[in-house]
């Protein structure tokens, strides 16, 4: 069995060309936002077929969402409210449980076949659908009859907090899951629920892939998306749980037929991880060793980022422990709420703890931790790309 090396500057090299961060002669993405509304749309739409997915998140603490954060530090002029309404009508787009709850590209609908047959039973609130029969039925022939359904519009009592959320809500989410229905739009980060075969194409709806081909699709775009990755990555990409031998034998019929290469990355210590690359990867990752990254100039990144999730792949290839602290008790937080970190070149540079004030249109510095000290003035770049995208004022 042949394998493939990679050291650890062409991987790292190669995740930011895959993943958006150099150059558009390197990544093949564009890096400024079109004037016009619909170029602009397309960008960020290109942007989330490189990866597959954007992820969701309510926090905004630093100015903006996390969806909107991965796009503004790839897109100069981005607007961050167009970035909010990338799923509406018509939209090559649509919001499924996919890396987490994500926006995907359209052309995924079919891939996921097998997680809404599987999560028509809920993980968490077992089979309601069956349990309440009555309940989902009136909620499907309101939504039939009256058309999209906001989820703040749905009747019932809700509690004081996620664990007593009103049934219907409930419901509405298994029906999401399970594929009945549909995510329309969201206003104001809410969501909008109708019909599947009213949001989602006949022609895309009608296509089926059996489970083993969608497997192979998740897991092309996953090591696409990523350049090199170990199969962890790849399998966390798609959150695939207990699904070993089937995940083993699809990453086997890519390599077999030439799609995925068997690739180990070689750490600076001489230690080697197992992993996968695309055979054309590999190529321009040689090609990258060669590149200088220009380090003077600096962005900031959403710790949800796709380059930044995987903290062990960020520690192989960054030396940078990535942590998220908001689950943390704030006496606990090393570094802050909602730390963006600093890319200047090939380098996680610094650590921002941002607090945006929309009210007076200002953006607090609540927290700076540098990694260089050579990079100071690439950090205060990155924060001034930031305010001006966010469109705040820095305080």
């Amino acid at each position: 069995m042949v394998t493939e090396t990679i050291d650890t500057k062409r991987a790292r090299r190669l995740a930011l060309a895959r993943t958006g961060l150099l150059e558009p002669k390197w990544t093949g993405l564009p890096a400024r936002a079109p004037k016009n509304e619909a170029g602009a749309r397309e960008a960020a739409y290109a942007i989330m077929r490189r990866f597959g997915y954007l992820q969701l998140d309510t926090v905004s603490i630093a100015g903006a969402r996390s969806h909107v954060l991965v796009l503004l530090s790839r897109l100069k002029n981005f607007d961050p409210a167009l970035g909010e309404s990338l799923l509406a009508p018509g939209a090559p787009v649509f919001e499924y449980w996919g890396h987490e709850a994500c926006w995907l590209p359209m052309e995924l609908y079919p891939a996921f076949e097998f997680r809404r047959e599987r999560l028509s039973v809920h993980p968490w609130w077992g089979d309601l659908l069956t349990e309440h029969a009555d309940v989902a039925d009136r909620l499907r022939a309101r939504i039939a009859e009256e058309g999209a359904l906001r989820s703040a519009d749905m009747e019932g009592q809700g509690g004081a907090g996620w664990w007593n959320l009103k049934l219907a809500k409930k419901i509405a989410t298994s029906l999401w899951l399970s594929g009945e229905l549909a995510i329309r739009e969201r206003v104001n980060f809410l969501r909008t629920y109708d019909l599947a075969e009213r949001v989602i194409p006949p022609e895309v709806r009608a296509r089926t892939v059996t489970r083993e081909a969608a497997l192979e699709t998740l897991m092309e775009v996953a090591v696409s998306g990523q350049g090199w990755a170990s199969r962890r990555t790849v399998q966390e990409t798609w959150r695939l749980r207990n699904m070993k031998p089937e995940l083993d034998a699809a990453l086997e019929r890519l390599v077999a037929r030439g799609a995925l290469v068997r690739c180990a990355l070689v750490l600076d210590d001489g230690r080697r991880r197992a992993g996968f690359v695309r055979p054309e990867d590999l190529e321009l990752a040689d090609r990258l060793a060669r590149l200088r990254p220009r380090d003077d100039r600096g962005v900031l990144l959403s710790p949800f980022d796709p380059l930044l999730w995987d903290r062990q792949r960020v520690a192989d290839l960054f030396g940078f422990d990535q942590i998220l602290e908001i689950f943390k008790p704030a006496p606990q937080r090393k570094y802050g709420y909602f730390c963006l970190p600093v890319l200047a070149g090939e380098r996680l540079v610094a650590r921002y703890d941002l607090k945006a004030d929309r009210r007076r249109g200002q953006l607090n510095v609540l927290a700076l931790h540098h990694e260089s000290p050579k990079r100071v003035a690439a950090a205060k770049d990155a924060l001034a790309r930031h305010a001006d995208a966010v469109r705040l004022a820095l305080v």
